[in-house]
């Protein structure tokens, strides 16, 4: 209710004698308003009404029930405090009255008048009560307008995330919301002190936060900041702290009182983008060095802008070369693993017939016709392999000086008398990481290359040294042993050697070369870590490099294959392909061995069978399966049958990189006295 007519009113309860209208005579008259009650009940209604003040005789309400005016008085709101003029005899006050000092006790703000009172005493009383009354008022409209603006200022901390906080000085009591209280790692209800806060603050943010705080302090400026925090869970998060200090009325600092947020997210976004914008940085500085290297190159080579220009275009098209040549090689791989399979199974059945056909010498020799066929298919898919750099390596620490040196002779018997091999190997090499089986075969084939584009023969040099290498279209940067055989014969056109590594291009006559000479050794190169790079002119000769990784380790030293002990014996074996044609093939040879064999076409039906109580002296599996490889097989394998030897029978280097299982391999297609070989190997 707004302060007005009612809510100013005196109500006045003097049921005896003249006192209630002598009261209310003299409180209009001076400008008050004033209502006569006929009872206590009737005086508590009005005042619930509304009133500025009561005026009461002590008659009317020493013997009466008080509860119900007691009650509301003790109900009354915070800013309000009903005033009440008691109304006493002479001599009849709360010095000397206990009656008059128990209902002034009970009322609360009471001011006493005796009877018989002056008129200006009783006005000046009421006076004084309304006008306190209606500060009371004022106190009320304060109060809800403040009760407004803390709803309207939460409803902002709120909706911007904000947590509010009183920080009071000098004893460094903190006041946190919940809101503020979480942005710390903290539940509803937990105890937060300053102390709390400060432990949280990250160990390197913990000088600068504590810098601030006193500078705020002492000068009395605004303290705004940001910083780290960690949880107690461990994790790492950012708030954003602002407070301004507030001021007792002599000038000193009271507390600071401001608002925090949680910044974690917009922290870590600006963290990723200042490290992008660092790298984006480091990269335009390398940019620009680099462009000033080559605006420095250009301006010094003025006299020769065209050979800085084709070199660049070479490299681009060495890239695009090397990425046509990564296609090619994918789908070379492909066939060439698919081919190796219809061979295995086209050998492994003429091994067989070859042991069961009658003694007519005519079929025998149609049948070794058929099988060097196969054996011809055989190498040439291992070519086909290695140009997609999907056949099986073996890659050791070998010096390179001990194997060239060491296949001179080899080298000599096949290239003829009308060439020279000259060999210029530097001293005190690193060994290099290579497959030396491979590697020799690709030197022979760079060899017979070399003496082919000599008609009239000529030397052939081989030279070897390393070379470090920062920064290449192709290869990682490291150190390499570079290795190099140089013809001084007829040479290649710019569009032959463009197209010299790909698979069946030759510029030999038809029916003297394969056209895989090249690719499979720039195949074998590149699996190997490294790369074949040609140059050549025509009439000028070509010179053909290897650029090979260097070992980490020492050379290895070839140790004897171990020999089968014990006799040959009859095995379960467990054959898993998921060839039909395979399959029928080896299980046929396996049997043919002697063994008794139990097949399944897949990795899923073999974990059934080996989960089973079947008697298993060895498992022979394919790796390229659907579902599950053969890799994959006998890690499992391991969990069930831990000493169960397996023999992963394979040509296609498509074992994944970390393998953990070191696995006996044998390479297809194979003829049956290999398979028996290494069977009689594993089951000695």
């Amino acid at each position: 209710m707004k302060p007005g007519a009612s809510s100013e009113r005196a109500v006045i309860l003097a049921p005896k004698g003249r006192d209630a209208a002598v009261a209310s005579v003299l409180i209009r008259e001076a400008g008050f308003y004033a209502n006569i009650c006929g009872d206590l009940a009737a005086l508590v209604q009005e005042i619930e009404g509304g009133a500025g003040l009561a005026v009461i005789a002590d008659e009317a309400i020493k013997t009466a029930d008080l509860r119900g005016l007691v009650s509301w008085l003790n109900g009354q709101p915070s800013w309000s405090d009903f005033p009440i003029v008691l109304l006493t005899h002479q001599g009849g006050g709360p010095e000397r009255n206990p009656d008059a000092a128990r209902l002034g006790q009970a009322l609360g703000n009471v001011t006493f008048i005796e009877r018989p009172f002056h008129p200006t005493t009783l006005v000046s009383i009421v006076g004084s009560a309304v006008r306190a009354r209606r500060r009371q008022y004022q106190t009320r409209a304060i109060l809800a307008d403040l009760t407004e603006s803390e709803n309207l200022l939460q409803t902002a901390l709120n909706a911007g995330h904000l947590g509010a906080l009183e920080l009071h000085l000098p004893e460094y009591k903190l006041e946190a919301s919940e809101t503020c209280a979480r942005f710390f790692g903290r539940k509803p209800g937990e105890s937060f002190t300053f102390q709390d806060l400060s432990a949280a603050v990250h160990p390197d943010d913990r000088e600068r936060r504590l810098e601030a705080i006193d500078h705020a302090i002492k000068t009395g400026g605004d303290y705004r900041i940001e910083y780290r925090i960690i949880w107690r869970d461990g994790s790492l998060h950012w708030v954003d702290t602002r407070a301004r200090a507030v001021r007792r009325p002599d000038g000193s600092i009271k507390s600071l009182v401001g608002v925090c947020s949680d910044i974690t997210a917009r922290k870590t976004a600006e963290i990723e983008r200042e490290k992008l914008m660092e790298q984006l940085a480091t990269e335009r500085t390398a940019l620009a060095e680099l462009t000033a290297n080559l605006e420095q190159r250009v301006e010094q080579r003025t006299a020769d802008l065209m050979k800085e220009v084709a070199a660049r275009e070479r490299a681009q098209e060495q890239l695009r070369q090397a990425q046509k040549m990564e296609t090619i090689g994918q789908l070379t791989g492909g066939v060439a693993h698919d081919f190796n399979n219809l061979l295995m199974a086209v050998m492994g059945n003429l091994d067989l017939l070859r042991k069961r056909m009658p003694d007519d010498p005519r079929l025998r020799r149609l049948v070794d016709g058929a099988m060097q066929g196969a054996e011809r298919g055989a190498s040439l898919t291992q070519r086909l392999l290695a140009f997609a750099r999907q056949q099986d390596l073996r890659a050791v620490s070998v010096d390179l000086r001990s194997l060239i040196q060491d296949m001179t002779n080899l080298l000599e018997r096949s290239l003829g008398p009308r060439v020279a091999v000259r060999l210029d190997i530097e001293d005190g090499l690193p060994p290099a990481r290579i497959d030396p089986n491979q590697l020799e075969l690709a030197i022979l084939n760079l060899a017979i290359n070399a003496r082919d584009a000599m008609p009239d023969g000529g030397p052939i040099d081989i030279k070897v040294d390393e070379q470090s290498i920062t920064r290449d279209a192709v290869l990682a940067p490291g150190h390499y042993l570079r290795l190099s055989v140089i013809d001084t014969g007829t040479g290649m056109t710019s569009e032959t050697l463009e197209r010299a590594i790909e698979p069946f291009f030759s510029s030999k006559p038809l029916g003297k070369g394969t056209g895989l000479g090249l690719s499979m050794v720039h195949g074998l190169a590149v699996q190997l870590g490294g790369t074949l790079r040609l140059a050549s002119a025509v009439g000028k000769g070509t010179t053909a490099t290897l650029l090979l990784p260097v070992a980490t380790a020492a050379p290895e030293v070839e140790a004897p294959a171990p020999a089968a002990q014990g006799t040959r014996r009859s095995a379960v074996i467990l054959f898993v392909d998921d060839d039909p044609l395979i399959a029928m093939s080896t299980m046929e040879m396996l049997e043919d061995l002697g063994h008794h064999v139990i097949g399944a076409n897949s990795g899923l039906h073999a974990l059934d069978i080996l989960r089973s109580e079947q008697p298993i002296d060895l498992m022979m599996t394919d790796h390229v399966m659907p579902g599950m490889t053969g890799v994959e097989l006998a890690a499992a394998t391991r969990q069930v049958r831990p000493s169960l030897p397996i023999l992963l029978a394979t040509g296609y280097a498509e074992l994944p990189e970390g393998a953990q299982l070191d696995l006996p391999r044998l390479a297809k297609p194979y003829h049956q006295d290999q398979l028996r070989e290494r069977l009689d190997q594993l089951l000695a």
